[in-house]
């Protein structure tokens, strides 16, 4: 709307082209040409870090990202600080997590794609959130996320238990990856 305003458009003339379909309404003050619905394979994630520019793609949208997980997410899973205001967006319909600072901060990857800019947590740090939500999201989601990693050629333990500690997720986590590592 800001973007609307500074380029001489009234609010009336922006009710108006909304009311006849032109434009459609992402969130409140978000707006984008009707049918323009982004293309690509992640493009609801580059829309949702466009219209909430504090969240960072997380959890099982994240492990969905880095093909990690055959669960399809109904929702973008969204991590935003603490403290912050909810977002509210219409479409993709979005589940926020508030992240303290210490557990959101760490581990944002900034990757452009072809639909924009998104932030989405590592994998490390995606696997590790995942196991601190293992009764909210499911166990055997974390844990086939890390037989994933661990599969990947580039799979970096130490990194993965570094995550671990930071995430407070180490002890629940290393039997399984003592377990899959022997």
């Amino acid at each position: 709307m800001k973007e609307l305003r500074a380029a001489g458009f009234l609010p009336r003339e922006v009710a108006a082209v909304l009311a006849k379909g032109q434009i459609e309404r992402v969130k409140p003050g978000l707006y984008r040409l009707a049918g323009y619905g982004q293309t690509g394979e992640h493009a609801g994630l580059a829309e949702v870090c466009r219209a909430v520019p504090e969240g960072v793609i997380c959890l099982v949208s994240a492990l969905d990202y880095h093909g990690m997980t055959t669960f399809n997410p109904s929702e973008v899973y969204i991590a935003i600080p603490h403290g912050a205001k909810p977002p509210r967006m219409l479409y993709p319909p979005i589940k926020p997590f508030f992240f303290r600072e210490r557990f959101y901060a760490p581990g944002i990857e900034h990757t452009r794609i072809s639909s924009g800019e998104i932030r989405v947590y590592s994998r490390e740090k995606t696997i590790c959130d995942m196991f601190r939500y293992r009764r909210k999201l499911g166990e055997d989601l974390a844990l086939e996320a890390l037989k994933q990693y661990l599969k990947l050629k580039g799979a970096n333990t130490k990194k993965l238990l570094e995550y671990a500690a930071l995430c407070q997720a180490r002890t629940v986590m290393m039997p399984y990856l003592k377990a899959l590592v022997a």
